[in-house]
């Protein structure tokens, strides 16, 4: 019976670290999104303890300097966890193969995960297992130091764009103010052609970063005011604006192709982390801008001498058309990641998805509920169909 019970307390030991490399892989080294149970406890567990750290401040930078945390906090973690399970698991199969206590298991174990080899057994079996074990704790932490300046380096190519965009859009970044400025310095009949070629890369790049990286969503940006996820919103928001409103301009693909690059780059990471949206939408699917709040913004611009389109009821039609492919999953990522309060972004509750609905793969942080702002006491927002 003791050696049964041996036998399976091997094989248990021998699966659990076979299933933790295979964590560490999904999620270092893989190029896709990959559900990986591990890292998203983690993440789960540390965001929580975050969570009760801020539950009574009501001041905004002081929460988001709290939850600035998250994305550094998980990273080391979740290798501290891959690291303790390798060690837990072979102090396990040493326990059932050596014949040693359990005391002396877990000293071979710490010997050798961390290759310290103050402790040997001296036989050729227990002494391949701790030989497996040094390999597979240095792969583990090898794989972590490359992952590092992988992600840190997707963080500053993202965080360049955001920093660009407050000199254009002001803070809190506002679509409007982005087209009156440059209305303001180029004059009536200005172009905009590179911005938005600039910025159709800038959403591949992090379509792809954000996705490969999960825990990159969440590493918020230097200043407390900005968001890549604002940032993404009013980009979005100003082509179809350039597109449906803003006239004496020649048809603009680049515009569109931006645009385009954009809610499908949002789709994708949404479906990374499992948050629900309507993948397609009608044109005429209920949004969260009002037209009151859509016509203040074409006054704004008359006021500052954009040129606009005199029919604005097509107008109105057009741009909530574009708005409409990523109005929901715009807010829902902004409640997934707590962005700071933006115009038309952060400051409302995202409509309830209808009709086919996209749900992805499954992935830390998502899971599919809506979340509400951390600066935001209770969570209310505006819903409206137009």
């Amino acid at each position: 019976m003791r050696q049964a019970l041996e036998v399976l307390g091997c094989i248990l030991g021998l699966t659990v670290v076979g299933v933790t490399v295979m964590s560490s892989i999904s999620s270092v080294v893989l190029p896709r999104a990959a559900p990986t149970r591990l890292p998203r406890t983690v993440f789960a567990a540390v965001r929580g303890l975050l969570g009760v750290r801020i539950r009574n401040s009501a001041v905004y930078s002081e929460r988001d300097r709290v939850m600035a945390l998250l994305g550094p906090v998980t990273l080391i973690c979740t290798l501290a966890t891959w690291l303790l399970i390798l060690f837990a698991s072979y102090a396990l199969v040493y326990f059932c193969v050596t014949g040693r206590s359990w005391a002396k298991s877990i000293e071979l174990s710490g010997s050798s995960v961390f290759t310290l080899g103050t402790t040997s057994d001296g036989r050729l079996g227990p002494g391949l297992l701790t030989y497996s074990e040094a390999g597979l704790g240095l792969l583990i932490v090898a794989l972590f130091i490359t992952y590092f300046p992988s992600i840190y380096g997707a963080f500053t190519r993202r965080e360049a764009g955001v920093a660009m965009l407050q000199v254009r859009a002001g803070s809190p970044p506002r679509a409007v103010e982005m087209l009156i400025r440059y209305h303001r310095i180029e004059g009536r009949r200005y172009q905009l052609t590179d911005l938005w070629r600039q910025w159709e890369a800038w959403f591949a790049d992090i379509e792809e970063s954000h996705t490969t990286f999960k825990i990159l969503p969440y590493f918020r940006s230097p200043r407390p005011e900005r968001s890549w996820i604002n940032a993404a919103g009013v980009m979005l928001d100003g082509a179809a604006f350039w597109i449906a409103c803003v006239s004496d301009h020649p048809i603009d693909p680049d515009a569109q192709l931006c645009l385009r690059a954009g809610y499908l780059a949002l789709g994708h990471i949404a479906d990374a982390f499992n948050v629900r949206y309507d993948a397609e939408p009608p044109p005429d699917g209920a949004i969260t801008i009002s037209r009151q709040e859509w016509d203040q913004a074409m006054d704004e611009m008359a006021d500052a001498g954009v040129p606009l389109i005199e029919d604005r009821d097509r107008a109105w039609r057009d741009w909530r058309g574009w708005r409409v492919n990523y109005d929901t999953v715009l807010l829902r990522l902004a409640r997934m990641v707590e962005a700071p309060p933006a115009p038309w972004i952060s400051d409302r509750s995202p409509v309830e998805p209808r009709g086919r609905v996209a749900l992805g793969s499954g992935a830390a942080g998502g899971g599919g509920r809506s979340v509400s702002p951390f600066w935001s006491r209770n969570g209310r927002g505006r819903t409206t169909s137009g």
